[in-house]
């Protein structure tokens, strides 16, 4: 059996190979059973990490995001059939690609309606239209027309939230919804969603309906207080480096950090969550201890079941949602689900749930156990299959 000090062996032997900082919490039935931090917020600065650092969250933003809207689900504000169109008219008539025999595309009506279901279970047909470093994806028809779409805003600088959803619908699906997975855009559907329910910015609505109530003092989709001082630099590992070389690491530019991180306002589109272990693990623990965290209760047990409850058909998962990271995992609401110990090579338990972001960081929920991990670095690539795998083999082997 692992113990505790494997896993500060672990995250230091991270730090030593090059990645700047890394922080860990796990937590049982509201009671933290580890807490570790390594590294330096500013390495430049020989500013070592703390608990009070704050992290960018990137798709890790899933989670907060989702359960906010599972919360609004059940309030009765919206059903999974409703169709998109209801919250955002100029999607009555969205249209898809169909494949030709000599590689071309028809476009044509789709069949169905994008129903909140899809935008909830990313099987709506759109991807982003950006990777990593902000190159566009041309090889990807749908993602290239997304580009071509949000040039005229990116050109302008800011956008709101509401003028992207607006211009990506006008944009040819993918294919018909509710028939693949693609990761993508959905979460920004999602979010219209949200600020549409809510009346207000989706920042405000997550961070009013959810951080606020769990007392999540550290977190938000926005800088606020002295977030910006406590924020870890964001690292970047330069091209053909590998971790660890000497001057493999450069910080963010300044204007590419401002369109990412900012004050509420300043960001185009939805940004997304900073925040840190110690106050994710209050979002993480409230869904693995059945919806109660502090003796109050948020969301219902059943609620999240269904949220954590594979959406995908065998051939969607093998298909779209199958790699050496996702392996054993099916999708629900904004969140991936073990279902194959085995094939994931996963030493935790079957429904444990939560999701990764591109900055490097990740978060599961096991409700069978009342247990939470919570992960974090920023590093951009992150380089997650080598530290999230191994560091969640180590967590879970630290579980009687």
């Amino acid at each position: 059996m692992a113990e505790f000090k494997d896993l500060d062996a672990l995250l230091q032997r991270y730090v030593d190979d090059g990645l700047p900082s890394c922080s860990c919490v796990i937590a049982k039935k509201g009671e933290i059973l580890y807490e570790g931090y390594f590294g330096y917020a500013d390495i430049e600065n020989r500013i070592p990490l703390t608990r009070a650092n704050v992290f960018r969250q990137a798709s890790l933003t899933k989670v907060a995001m989702y359960t906010t809207a599972m919360m609004l689900f059940e309030q009765g504000r919206f059903l999974m059939s409703d169709p998109i169109y209801e919250y955002f008219p100029e999607w009555r008539h969205s249209v898809k690609r169909v494949p030709k025999g000599n590689g071309g595309f028809d476009i044509v009506p789709v069949e169905h309606p994008i129903t909140i279901k899809n935008i909830m279970n990313m099987t709506c047909g759109l991807p982003y239209h950006m990777i990593m470093g902000g190159t566009p994806v041309v090889s990807h028809p749908t993602a290239a027309a997304m580009a071509e779409k949000m040039k005229p805003l990116t050109d302008k600088g800011y956008y709101t939230l509401r003028e992207q959803i607006k211009a990506m619908s006008e944009v040819p699906l993918a294919f018909e919804p509710g028939t693949q997975w693609l990761y993508g855009f959905a979460s920004e559907l999602t979010a219209g969603l949200l600020e549409v329910i809510g009346g207000k910015p989706a920042e405000l609505v997550i961070k009013e309906t959810l951080f606020e109530p769990l007392g999540m003092d550290s977190s938000a989709n926005f800088v606020f207080g002295d977030i910006g001082e406590r924020l870890v630099k964001d690292y970047f590992l330069k091209r053909g480096s590998n971790l660890g070389d000497p001057d493999s690491l450069y910080i963010c530019p300044p204007e590419r950090e401002a369109r990412m991180v900012g004050p509420l306002g300043t960001v185009p589109g939805f940004s997304r969550v900073i925040t840190n272990c110690r106050d994710y693990t209050k979002l993480m623990q409230m869904l693995a201890n059945g919806g109660e965290y502090n003796g109050e209760r948020f969301l219902g047990r059943k609620t999240i079941d269904l949220m954590r409850t594979n959406t995908l058909t065998p051939e969607m998962i093998k298909k779209d949602f199958s790699n050496n990271y996702l392996a054993g995992y099916g999708y629900g609401y904004g969140v991936r689900t073990l279902m194959d110990k085995y094939t994931g090579h996963h030493n935790g338990s079957l429904g444990q749930f939560g999701w990764t972001g591109g900055s490097g960081t990740w978060a599961e929920s096991d409700p069978s156990e009342g247990v939470s991990i919570v992960y974090m670095h920023n590093l951009q690539p992150n380089l997650e299959e080598y530290h999230h795998l191994r560091m969640r083999a180590v967590a879970y082997g630290c579980m009687e």
